[in-house]
């Protein structure tokens, strides 16, 4: 793979092959021959968000169209031993749910749930913004995959979504005197995991029950409060530096 070249998302890519032509989307065409500025027979990164890159040399940079022909395939991307799948309540400043979004699309984060909870303050949320701050990032990261974002789900319909599923379930809430256990105490190496974060109002005390009776276990973050941005953060960190130890 030739090094430093810039990186451009083409989720089409995903059955190409050597001397296969592709085109990319409107923006990212902008971007390669505006921003960048560059020309037919430059070489770019191509990633697929399904875990593949490729070299590939543009054939044709024109303001809004731009083509490129592949000229290498490489499969054996890094692709992280665990799943991490946050269910989290989109913050009232829209601001500070994108920058965890970001940060835990950096850290390789699998799956996204904005929940929707009894003291959620954003009810609203606009997933194709949110869905170009995670191309942003798995570009700028050299992270080969796409995170699954899905819709604003309430946390009940959640519960049940998540029932069947074989994962490490966690919820981490600030409710006092009860029994929680560290999270990072919680989690082995290479395991799948679902972890809940909640609202600046936290889980309602009835969330918090339906929790632990559809099996997740309550863990805490460690002894300060921090920010629901914060704490999915923290999250994605932690479960780095476990499977990275």
């Amino acid at each position: 793979m030739k090094e430093n070249l810039h990186i451009f998302y083409v989720p089409e890519a995903a059955t190409a092959s050597a001397g296969t032509l592709i085109y990319l989307s409107e923006e990212e065409a902008a971007h390669c021959s505006r921003v960048l500025r560059l020309k037919t027979s430059d070489f770019i990164t191509v990633i697929d968000g399904k875990g593949k890159m490729y070299t590939a040399q543009l054939s044709e940079c024109r303001k809004d169209t731009v083509s490129a022909v592949i000229t290498e395939v490489f499969t054996d991307v890094y692709q992280c031993p665990y799943y991490n799948h946050i269910g989290i309540a989109p913050t009232k400043n829209i601001d500070r749910f994108e920058w965890f979004v970001e940060k835990a699309a950096e850290f390789g984060i699998d799956e996204i749930t904005p929940l929707l909870c009894q003291h959620s303050e954003r009810k609203v949320l606009k997933l194709d913004r949110v869905e170009k701050i995670l191309v942003s990032a798995i570009k700028q990261s050299g992270n080969a995959v796409m995170p699954k974002l899905n819709p604003l789900t309430p946390f009940d319909s959640f519960m049940k979504n998540v029932a069947a599923e074989s994962a490490v379930k966690l919820i981490a809430h600030c409710e006092s005197g009860m029994e929680k256990v560290f999270f990072g105490n919680a989690v082995k190496k290479a395991e799948r995991s679902i972890t809940l974060i909640g609202p600046e109002g936290d889980f309602s005390l009835e969330e918090i029950a339906l929790a632990l009776k559809s099996g997740f276990k309550a863990v805490t973050l460690g002894q300060t409060r921090l920010r629901t941005e914060t704490a999915g953060v923290s999250v994605c960190a932690f479960l780095s530096c476990i499977n990275n130890s």
